[in-house]
Order: C-alpha cells, then sequence, then structure tokens
C-alpha cells in the first residue's frame, strides 16, 4: 500500500502544487481551471485524483496541500474519500489537508448530512470549507481561496506555515458543545 507523505519529494524552487480528490471529474477541471487563472507569484499545478493511493510508477512532484472534495449529493463521494484517507500519512494533516464540501446549497436534494462532513473534518483535525462549485462566481472565489492557502502550505508567504493557518481557520469556526 502506497502512503503519501509529505516529505517524500523535494520542493520546486517557486512552485506550489495541489491535490484535488473526487469523483466530480467535470467540477474538479472547473476548479482546477479556475485556480489556473488566478494571480500567483508561484508556479502553480494543479493535480486531480478520483481516489488515493496514487499510482506509485509516476513521477510526480511534492505535494503541498491536498483538498478531498465531497459531493453532498453523493454517498459514493463521501466513500471515496472515507477510503482515500486511508492512504495519507499523519503528518500531511499538520495544516496541508483541507476538506470541501460542494452542493449544500440545494439541501432539499442532498443524500449526505452536512453534519457528517463536518465530523469527518473534525475527526482529522482539517478545516472544512463549503462552496457550491457548480456556481461560477462561488468557484472563482474558492480558487481564490484555495491559492491562497496552497501558497501557505508551499511555503511561499513569510512568517506564515500551514500550522498558523490551520490553527487560524479552526480558531474562526464556532466551538461545539462536545469541545467546550
Amino acid at each position: 500500500m502506497s502512503v503519501l507523505r509529505p516529505l517524500d519529494k523535494l520542493p520546486g524552487l517557486n512552485t506550489a502544487t495541489i491535490l484535488l480528490v473526487g469523483t466530480e471529474d467535470a467540477l474538479l477541471q472547473q476548479l482546477a481551471d479556475a485556480m489556473l487563472k488566478e494571480d500567483c507569484t508561484s508556479e502553480l499545478k494543479v493535480h486531480l485524483a478520483k481516489s488515493l493511493p496514487l499510482p506509485s510508477n509516476v513521477n510526480r512532484p511534492r505535494i503541498d496541500l491536498i483538498v478531498f472534495v465531497v459531493n453532498l449529493h453523493s454517498k459514493h463521494s463521501l466513500r471515496n474519500v472515507e477510503e482515500s484517507l486511508h492512504h495519507v500519512d499523519a503528518t500531511f494533516f499538520l495544516g496541508k489537508v483541507s476538506f470541501l464540501a460542494t452542493g449544500a446549497g440545494r439541501e432539499s436534494h442532498c443524500s449526505i448530512h452536512r453534519n457528517t462532513v463536518v465530523k469527518l473534518a473534525r475527526t482529522y483535525r482539517s478545516p472544512l470549507l463549503f462552496c457550491d462549485l457548480e456556481i461560477g462566481d462561488f468557484r472563482a472565489t474558492m480558487a481564490q481561496r484555495l491559492v491562497r492557502m496552497l501558497q501557505i502550505c508551499a511555503g511561499h508567504v513569510p512568517s506564515v506555515s500551514a500550522l498558523n493557518l490551520l490553527s487560524l481557520l479552526q480558531s474562526s469556526e464556532n466551538p461545539s458543545l462536545e469541545d467546550l
């Protein structure tokens, strides 16, 4: 079994690489395209995967940020993310993993309750973002946010680390009763 580790590869000079993992090929491609349109001081690389593990025979760059995309309209999407998480080294969860839930805008059509994804993100102590990727303006805003997160995770923003970002994102969440 191939486990994805953050320090398997040396970083590329001024390169930032994000891995989007999810079953929604078209939405992931649209998000990737929107990210590549963003103004970024780093060379931005976006890789897409339906699931993990990644093929071991592929020469790939170091991955600075993994975003697991869960479509709230598909139980298969959630299962796929849950199974993929087993192929990620624990050190990635120190600020280099995020969850993105899409489809929350049409809650009546959801087959996965929002709380299920919230619990998943809390279990892995990783940020959870909500965005309806089917809406172009929302997708563009999320692309901007992910590019900024990626630059931080790649170490291209002075005085801010992935752990700083993680603590900022978590402190902005409302604590649940269980956490108090």
